[in-house]
């Protein structure tokens, strides 16, 4: 059976992984620049940092399956930030406030052969309008730290979610539809 190396430190792209009755071999995460190129918009960016986690985890297993992903949180043309400070959750979380945007989740499968097979899953998403009050308890609660457009939609950020259309899973960092799809076309699921 062929060796599937997960190109994510990601708990949660795991704990979805299990989901679907699949546990990687290994995990070596790809550590690279994610700052967007210029103009680029969201769904490019999501694709664009997919594949190159899973190509430059290739590189170091040529002879494992190797799945990169990357989810993007879009408002429009912008490029929301992986909150990594209060401010910018904050900043984030105003920007969102009672307003749909999209989030764009790509998978990339690498195979031995270093053929590359992707997908990629946008879902809408839309907040309630929130207050200070609210905003400032998310924020206080931390699970926003690290995460793309400052939420995390599988914790306390889903109370505010009053619309969703799409793949839930996505939202949260792996499209189980997708990567299901990109792992059974080239035989790795059971």
């Amino acid at each position: 059976m062929s060796r599937l190396i997960l190109a994510s430190a990601s708990p949660r792209r795991l704990d979805l992984l299990a989901r679907i009755g699949v546990v990687p071999d290994a995990v070596d995460p790809a550590d690279l620049d994610e700052t967007p190129l210029k103009a680029e918009r969201p769904p490019a960016h999501a694709g664009r940092l997919a594949a190159a986690k899973a190509e430059l985890v290739a590189a170091r297993h040529p002879d494992a399956y190797v799945l990169g992903a990357d989810t993007v949180v879009g408002a429009g043309i912008r490029i929301l930030p992986k909150a990594e400070d209060e401010a910018t959750a904050r900043r984030c979380l105003t920007l969102l406030s009672g307003r749909r945007h999209r989030v764009h989740s790509a998978v990339t499968l690498v195979a031995p052969d270093g053929t590359a097979r992707h997908r990629i899953s946008t879902s809408i998403v839309a907040f309630k309008v929130l207050t200070p009050a609210e905003i400032d308890a998310y924020l206080a609660g931390g699970e926003w730290h690290g995460k793309a457009g400052g939420y995390a939609i599988q914790g306390a950020a889903e109370a505010y979610v009053r619309f969703l259309s799409g793949s839930h899973s996505g939202v949260v960092g792996l499209p189980l539809f997708e990567t299901r799809a990109l792992l059974g076309s080239a035989g790795l699921l059971g």
